[in-house]
């Protein structure tokens, strides 16, 4: 019997993209490629690839590049949002023999099938226009028995000034509840015991089919075999009193939400197009904090967008610091193509922006250290994720997880503890930023835990 052919995924970006990298690669083992890593010289490489950040294009020739020094008669295929926005750029990379859109990188397998043969030529594209994009292709990472992204929702409809994920991805969509529950049921035959429900726009979950995100998660709250819940991240406009009411009442879902900001300026969520002002954004943080005193509170923030002054930006960081939240995801704005920020005036200087994102950072720390110190003493429910009991350095003999509300967590190592939820008592943090723990008593669920 013939060898077969070992295929290797990289991907750059966000927990979506992790989460169809792995459908992606179920689809070429399910045509009889062998999956392996990128270092085991396999005969296809695939790259998924991001749009957000500056140095997409940067990123994506570094791998082609370190794929080509691996396998040279390697197939390279190129997907992802990058894919979709600049084929054209992709193509000329030396290497690539394919990029596929968003519509066609799910047939990844019969693509590479039909052209396989021709490595080493002129690359092809197949990336047909973003408008064209109406299917909801589910998708979950399965490599980790512990933790599972589940994309629950795609596209998006806002068109904030900033971003290129609409011209990306395309418009908002979903499947139905009933089949992202089946979805969820498939993923909890595996093993797993959290899933972690992520998409561009989750909150935006069944518009299409007279669903909402409500009706979605109260649905999920009743997969029995699935331990925990999380929500990835849900635009404020969205994230409303009932799902917040819902979560605190909630059997499995975790108290913690991770909600995009982006300013703290009502003068530049104006110019970015966002939906919501500081107002309702406050509203929405107090709201969790009165009824889950206990729960994490994350923040995206940009810095640097045409026209954030100086004191726009003091109007971010005072707003940060007003508000009771946990810790922040920054991000330095970068200029994209076919945005209208990018031909907004009032550019900011680029070592500006990275001063700024600096100082959001040096807060973030702050915040999250005074999170986890208020939180010692108590003893919270720990999904304990993997540990090393073989190296050496700091991490020799300890096990790791998060809390239910987001805290990480290092342990004594202990074999049996792998993939169990377990009541730990938080104590001091350790130098890696860590809260140190000890386990409490028997193992338990998130859903026993008062």
């Amino acid at each position: 019997m013939s060898t077969p052919l070992k295929a290797a995924f990289h991907t750059l970006g966000c927990k979506l993209n992790f989460a169809e990298t792995s459908t992606l690669a179920r689809s070429l083992e399910e045509a009889g490629y062998a999956r392996v890593h990128v270092e085991e010289r396999p005969d296809v490489f695939v790259l998924n690839t991001c749009s957000v950040t500056e140095n997409a294009d940067k990123e994506c020739r570094r791998h082609v590049r370190r794929f080509r020094g691996i396998n040279p008669d390697a197939f390279i295929a190129v997907v992802g949002c990058y894919a979709q926005l600049k084929p054209d750029e992709i193509v000329t990379i030396p290497g690539v023999d394919l990029v596929l859109g968003a519509n066609e990188k799910f047939n990844l397998a019969e693509h590479i099938e039909r052209l396989a043969a021709h490595a080493g030529g002129d690359g092809v594209i197949l990336a047909g226009p973003i408008k064209e994009v109406k299917r909801f292709i589910p998708s979950y990472n399965a490599n980790d028995r512990t933790r599972t992204f589940l994309k629950v929702q795609d596209g998006c409809d806002y068109f904030c000034s900033f971003c290129t994920i609409p011209l990306a991805r395309g418009r908002s969509r979903s499947a139905t509840i009933a089949e992202t529950v089946e979805q969820a049921r498939a993923v909890a035959a595996s093993g797993v015991k959290e899933i972690v429900l992520t998409g561009v726009n989750t909150g935006d979950f069944g518009r299409q089919h007279g669903e909402d995100f409500l009706q979605l998660i109260e649905a999920l709250d009743q997969v029995e075999d699935i331990e925990r819940f999380r929500i990835s991240s849900i635009e404020p406009n969205l994230c409303s009193d009932e799902v917040i009411d819902f979560v605190a009442t909630s059997q499995r879902f975790a108290p913690h939400f991770h909600i995009p900001l982006q300013s703290g300026s009502d003068v530049i969520l104006q110019r970015m197009r966002r939906r919501y002002d500081t107002a309702l954004y406050a509203d929405r943080v107090a709201h969790i904090r009165r009824v889950m005193p206990h729960a994490c509170i994350g923040v995206d923030v940009i810095t640097g967008t045409p026209g954030e002054t100086q004191e726009e930006f003091q109007r971010t960081h005072v707003f940060l610091r007003s508000i009771p939240v946990d810790y922040l995801h920054v991000f330095t704005y970068s200029e994209r193509a076919n945005t209208t920020a990018v031909r907004m005036e009032d550019a900011i200087p680029m070592e500006v922006r990275r001063e700024r994102t600096n100082q959001l950072r040096i807060l973030s720390s702050k915040l999250q250290r005074a999170f986890y110190e208020r939180h010692i003493g108590d003893t919270r429910p720990v999904l304990l994720e993997h540990g090393d009991d073989t190296s050496e350095g700091p991490a020799s003999g300890q096990f790791f997880g998060y809390t239910d509300n987001y805290i990480r967590v290092s342990v004594p190592f202990d074999r049996d503890l792998a993939n169990t939820i377990t009541p730990i008592t938080l104590g001091p943090i350790d130098g890696a930023g860590l809260a140190r723990g000890a386990v409490a008593a028997k193992q338990f669920s998130d859903h026993q835990f008062v």
